[in-house]
């Protein structure tokens, strides 16, 4: 049996043509790469990719499956979620983390609905100068027709959380993102969330390349206030792409000092698939709500970062302090400031190669967990298939495993006909 028979995934829509380069680019062409390890490149780079460097596999081994060849989704309506030994903390909704209305969900605000009052008023409402107000019992309110439902009601007290969900990174490539997603059992056919106390989280680089950045960024806020509806959440970190766009849209064309000469924000977006028609349609709501995103989290053990690289441990030594550090930052520092944070985070293949496990180590020794899950670096380029030479498309069954089983990589390379990966975590 093969990969795709145990791991089919969606049809998805063609989006149009791929961008080509895939990976990030300075002004002038330089590439944020280190220095290629001993024996990469060609054929013995591959071979040593597969079986030598860190144990490196494809999730033939890892993907969670029923034992019949089927790959495990989320549960139909009505079944329970498997145990989890954590207890349940039910996510808080802020309006200052997802600013789509929490009235959206109320079921208070009912057009139409009049109380019946007595033919004559009671003595209490005719007696002048009187202190308290009369109270009018009006009864529980009438249900929204309109309002979304769910096919699970929020956890309760010592109840397990659900399933935890991670996604690759995404740019533009919305249709896609929806095929996936709902391939997942994650949102329904009208994409709205239906995987009640599921847990998700988008891994960063939300635009570029793509057709419809803005697109993928309103979805995700609106799957971030719904899941928060149904007892679940939907959260997301910062990418480079998030830095890179918001740099563009706060300052265009001002120069920076770059490693390769004087460059600009705008300049180099445009460089890296940057997209006009999403800057024109950038709003306050969307800007306020990505300067928010953490740039690194810990859930159920696993290290949850957008980038392969190791620049995390120079902007703190807590998940706290990375994040108020990079908060910090984007609210308050200047255009250098924001360019050398963009420049550290869009480094990568911190994790590849013989030293590659002691990286991820020195990550999980400061953060805490057990395994590093990440975006970023496609992984065509972590496995050396890009470099094919008959021009078909990579093949990329599922999330790719390496550093000692220690990391694993989550783009899946839609931006070059690979795949957008959604994945249930632990992967194993």
């Amino acid at each position: 049996m093969t990969p795709e028979d145990r791991f089919p995934g969606p049809e998805h829509p063609d989006s149009g043509p791929r961008h080509q380069p895939d990976l990030d680019v300075l002004p002038y062409g330089t590439y944020y790469e280190p220095e290629s390890a001993p024996g990469y490149g060609g054929a013995p780079y591959e071979a040593e990719t597969y079986s030598g460097y860190g144990g490196a596999r494809y999730l033939e081994q890892h993907w969670p499956s029923d034992g019949q060849g089927h790959t495990v989704h989320a549960p139909e309506q009505g079944q329970e979620f498997p145990h989890q030994d954590h207890p349940v903390h039910a996510p808080e909704f802020s309006q200052q983390d997802h600013p789509v209305h929490a009235q959206e969900f109320a079921q208070q605000d009912h057009p139409g609905y009049e109380p019946t009052l007595p033919d004559q008023p009671s003595p209490a409402l005719q007696v002048p100068g009187r202190d308290d107000p009369p109270t009018i019992e009006l009864g529980p309110p009438l249900p929204d027709p309109a309002a979304p439902t769910y096919p699970y009601p929020a956890p309760g007290p010592g109840e397990p959380p659900g399933p935890l969900y991670v996604v690759g990174d995404v740019h533009g490539y919305l249709e896609e993102l929806r095929a996936e997603l709902r391939h997942q059992g994650l949102i329904d056919a009208d994409g709205h969330w239906s995987a009640g106390r599921s847990r998700i989280w988008f891994l960063g680089d939300f635009t570029d390349r793509g057709p419809d950045g803005i697109g993928v960024i309103d979805l995700v806020m609106q799957l971030a206030a719904e899941a928060a509806a149904a007892g679940g959440y939907c959260r997301a970190l910062m990418g480079n792409h998030e830095l890179l766009f918001l740099g563009a849209a706060r300052y265009g064309d001002e120069p920076v000092q770059s490693t390769a000469g004087t460059a600009s924000f705008l300049a180099a977006w445009r460089l890296n698939g940057g997209q006009q028609h999403d800057l024109d349609r950038l709003e306050a709501h969307h800007i306020s709500w990505l300067s928010r995103l953490p740039a690194i989290a810990l859930e159920d053990g696993h290290l949850l970062l957008h980038s392969d690289t190791t620049a995390y441990l120079e902007y703190g030594e807590s998940i706290p302090d990375v994040n108020d550090a990079v908060h910090g930052l984007l609210a308050d520092e200047g255009v250098d400031e924001w360019w050398d944070c963009f420049r550290r985070f869009t480094k990568r293949f911190a994790f590849r190669g013989d030293a590659g496990p002691t990286a991820v180590h020195e990550l999980l020794d400061t953060y805490g967990g057990t395994r590093v899950v990440h975006g970023h670096s496609p992984i065509p380029y972590l496995t050396g298939a890009v470099h094919a030479d008959d021009g078909v498309p990579p093949h990329i069954p599922g999330p790719y495993v390496y550093a000692d089983d220690l990391a694993v990589a989550m783009d899946g390379g839609v931006t070059m006909e690979g795949r957008l990966l959604v994945a249930r975590l632990p992967v194993n």
